[in-house]
């Protein structure tokens, strides 16, 4: 009986962890990301993402589920047809956002222990853990691709705007 609580206990705390990531993800400024600095450019051993396309991520990756088709607050993450370059930066900031999140719920998933001390715990802990890394991969992966978009697409409107401009002066 005790194990069934202790294990209770370890699933009342991941779950505890998934809302309370969600409300710090969702209050923290879009302004200190950017997909093309830092952390969150591309590194070199991701080869442009092929080593991501190595792991199949294509197959897998839209079977994963996503909360933004359930919490209506958060940005949607499919484009629609007429997306502007102002939309893919913010896009392009979510899965900023998304990493980080996904990313801390990794590195906190030992704590999961504490509440299940024991080889559940431990189970448990992994599997929270490593459950969170696809999300990363999907996000580092989306994320180049999201940024040459928004090149392409900022590149267009301002050819448009000096056509509009040309034509009118």
């Amino acid at each position: 009986m005790e194990l069934v609580r202790a294990i209770f206990r370890a699933i009342l705390y991941m779950a505890a962890l998934g809302v309370l990531s969600h409300i710090v993800g969702q209050a923290i400024p879009r302004s200190w990301f950017h997909g093309d600095r830092g952390w969150f450019k591309q590194a070199a051993w991701e080869q442009n993402g092929r080593f991501y396309e190595r792991l199949h991520i294509r197959r897998w990756k839209m079977k994963l589920p996503d909360k933004s088709r359930v919490v209506r607050s958060m940005v949607p993450k499919k484009l629609e047809g007429n997306t502007t370059s102002a939309q893919l930066d913010v896009l392009v900031r979510e899965t900023c956002v998304a990493e980080v999140v996904h990313l801390a719920l990794f590195v906190v998933s030992p704590t999961i222990y504490r509440f299940c001390r024991n080889g559940v715990g431990i189970l448990l802990s992994v599997l929270f853990g490593v459950g969170n890394l696809p999300f990363v991969a999907i996000q580092r992966y989306n994320r180049p691709k999201l940024l040459s978009l928004m090149e392409r697409m900022r590149k267009r409107e301002e050819s448009q705007d000096h056509a509009c401009a040309d034509s009118v002066g």
